[in-house]
């Protein structure tokens, strides 16, 4: 097994993530530093360590949706000393976020420890919509909204094209739904700055076919297993 799978596999991050840690010289194998992405480890012999302790691949793994609430970072630990996701969890099991959401956005957040769904869930080729409703200072009109589906232009670049919905306006406030299927850095917050109104509150209600549902926030329980099967369905 390569390596950089087997420490997703063992719950520590993403395959992604994991790559990092390789490069970064905190991973051993038999007692050596190993820095080699193509490093491949017998998982029934080897002793795998990440700086100094050793992991182990789960012997079942598990499926979470979180409604994550604001204020809380994607992190297994922060460097600022802010609240994180897993301040949250309370579970056994080594668990890493799918994906993640900025720190002031909330909504739906996977975890697993299963480093195989997460990297099918995270790669680029698959582009699984992702549905955020945002809560907007000001009237949005349909203007705005034709320029929001063609695609904004940031720094002489354009950003990728939308579905956007206005589901309602209350004199003061608009809401809109906008689905994307490519996830660029705080593109949503980017996407209204250039039109000129400030998002007073972003939530994630939708990834793929999984939806957030009326789980509370700061609240977590199991996909089901049709919603499990529907990413590894996709190949």
């Amino acid at each position: 097994m390569r390596l950089n799978k087997f420490l997703s596999n063992s719950g520590l991050a993403s395959r992604r993530k994991c790559e990092e840690f390789i490069l970064q010289g905190r991973v051993s194998v038999n007692g050596k530093i190993v820095n080699a992405l193509g490093t491949i480890v017998d998982e029934k012999k080897d002793e795998v360590c990440v700086d100094g302790k050793r992991l182990t691949l789960p012997s079942t793994f598990v499926y979470l949706k979180m409604n994550k609430p604001k204020g809380y970072a994607c992190t297994a630990s922060d460097e600022r000393g802010r609240k994180t996701i897993f301040d949250l969890i309370e579970s056994d099991v080594r668990l890493f976020n799918v994906g993640r959401l900025d720190y002031d956005t909330e909504g739906l957040l996977l975890l697993t420890n299963d480093g195989d769904f997460a990297n099918l869930v995270t790669h680029p080729k698959f582009h699984f919509e992702k549905e955020y409703h945002a809560t907007v200072e000001g009237e949005i009109k349909e203007g705005d909204l034709a320029v929001l589906r063609k695609g904004v232009v940031i720094d002489g670049k354009r950003m990728p094209d939308a579905r956007v919905k206005l589901l309602s306006y209350d004199g003061k406030f608009s809401k809109v739904a906008v689905i994307i299927d490519e996830g660029q850095n705080h593109q949503v917050r980017k996407m209204f700055d250039a039109i000129g109104h400030q998002i007073k509150l972003l939530k994630r209600v939708r990834v793929g076919e999984v939806r957030l549902g009326g789980l509370s926030r700061g609240k977590t329980k199991p996909m089901t297993e049709e919603e499990i099967a529907f990413f590894k369905g996709i190949k």
